[in-house]
């Protein structure tokens, strides 16, 4: 474990419950290499479903990260004016979210957490996890491939049998993506299949 701070960055998470366990796996290997985080939860991601309710999900993310969820607009809105991160990680970032951002919505916490730190030049790192991603996500993604400061942690179809439109990030880049973004770099987004 790492004993240099590095800063520290929000991450947030939004409702795609599938794949929470490994985004939190991703938080966990961020503070192990010395980064601070700020966690937020999307309107969806506090919602109960079969992989857990709400409040579990929230304690296990306050308890990794030491901190308080920001749940709500006014919590994440002082985020980029305050220089409270230096980066956000939206990790998993589900289709609704996408188009959200895509459309330059502010109407969650994590889409709110975005343009606060947008507004500061500070990078925003995208783990997609969606069942559309190469359906009516594609379009969202594209567009926010064209935008400064969005990265995307490097991803790839989980299950092209079963579900060929799914896109999944593999989170355990989720680091690596973090530092090149920080770097102004994207690493290669797409990854072969048996590489997620």
């Amino acid at each position: 474990m790492s004993t240099q701070k590095k800063g520290r960055i929000a991450f947030a998470v939004c409702g795609s419950f599938c794949t929470l366990e490994a985004a939190l796996a991703a938080a966990q290997q961020l503070t192990e290499q010395g980064w601070e985080l700020l966690p937020i939860m999307s309107f969806a991601a506090k919602q109960d479903t079969r992989f857990g309710t709400g409040q579990f999900w929230q304690e296990r993310l306050e308890a990794l990260t030491s901190h308080a969820v920001l749940d709500t607009l006014q919590a994440v809105e002082p985020l980029g004016p305050k220089k409270l991160a230096s980066a956000l990680a939206i990790a998993p970032c589900t289709g609704a979210t996408l188009a959200r951002l895509a459309a330059g919505l502010s109407d969650t916490p994590v889409t709110l957490a975005a343009k606060s730190l947008l507004r500061v030049g500070c990078p925003v790192v995208v783990g997609v996890s969606t069942n559309d991603g190469l359906g009516a996500s594609w379009e969202n993604m594209a567009r926010l491939y064209q935008r400064k400061h969005y990265y995307f942690v490097p991803y790839g179809q989980d299950d092209p049998t079963h579900k060929p439109n799914s896109l999944k990030a593999d989170f355990a880049r989720l680091p690596a993506a973090l530092d090149a973004a920080l770097a102004g770099r994207q690493l290669q987004p797409v990854l072969l299949q048996n590489n997620v």
